[in-house]
């Protein structure tokens, strides 16, 4: 039996674009409770907007920097004063999705810049970290909650001009592996879905705003889509309680591997 995700309440980070404003619409559609981070609060009220529309019991924005301490305590002290039962202070945050983080730039290690390298780790590692410390005391032990961290096939297996990146989702993957073990019989689940290549505005922040690097990317293929990562999560946060989906990799059919990719036409 699945455990059902009505009214349940979920944390979603980067939840201005991508694969998080597709997670918020999926878990609108099943009823459930949002709370949603990022830094561009005005695209959150708007995914906001779209998910009341599409089911959601509620949902609720604020602004959200995870490379950032202090935003993250307000965030999620924030988040802890809307989850709250006022008669009794209880507090359920059932699911919590990791998924802010993305890549910025391509160069090798030799030409890669510092704010580069400290943006990815800032948010990718770190900010992952600093969500989960702050968000764990909301999460109840022996109710099926889940930690869902939005890892990468980059964590899996490295490949030239990302040697940051790739370093990073394979301290997300590390993580997640870590925390199973940590928090082995509180009934908390942990998991990761890495993916291969998404188009979303990934590329476009990788390159820094260059529209035609971005689509070559996926040039010539059919690449996943948000809503295709957005589905699994959901699969994955409502399995029944005893039930854990460790580790997921989701790959486009065209892709093989990280540069193993059919183009029915050249880029």
């Amino acid at each position: 039996m699945k455990s059902s995700l009505k009214n349940q309440w979920v944390l979603i980070t980067g939840a201005s674009s991508g694969i998080g404003a597709a997670a918020a619409k999926a878990f609108a559609a099943h009823g459930a409770k949002l709370l949603l981070g990022a830094r561009r609060v005005d695209r959150l009220e708007k995914i906001a907007s779209a998910a009341k529309q599409a089911g959601a019991a509620a949902a609720h924005v604020h602004a959200l920097d995870v490379s950032d301490t202090a935003s993250v305590a307000t965030f999620i002290a924030w988040a802890k004063g809307k989850i709250a039962n006022r008669k009794s202070s209880f507090v359920n945050l059932h699911v919590l999705v990791n998924n802010a983080g993305g890549a910025h730039g391509l160069d090798p290690v030799a030409t890669a810049k510092d704010a580069d390298w400290e943006t990815t780790f800032q948010t990718n590692v770190l900010g992952l970290l600093r969500v989960t410390r702050a968000a764990l005391p909301l999460m109840p032990h022996d109710a099926g909650a889940s930690i869902i961290n939005i890892g990468s096939i980059a964590g899996r297996v490295a490949y030239g001009g990302a040697a940051a990146y790739c370093a990073a989702k394979s301290g997300e993957l590390a993580i997640t592996r870590a925390l199973r073990q940590e928090l082995l019989g509180t009934g908390i689940r942990v998991g990761t879905v890495d993916p291969g290549l998404v188009e979303t505005e990934f590329s476009q922040v990788r390159f820094k705003g260059d529209q035609q690097k971005a689509a070559e990317v996926y040039a010539g293929m059919n690449p996943l889509t948000a809503d295709d990562i957005a589905e699994t999560i959901v699969w994955v946060a409502s399995r029944p309680a005893h039930v854990t989906i460790d580790e997921v990799l989701i790959k486009p059919t065209d892709q093989a591997d990280i540069g193993k990719v059919f183009r029915r036409i050249k880029k």
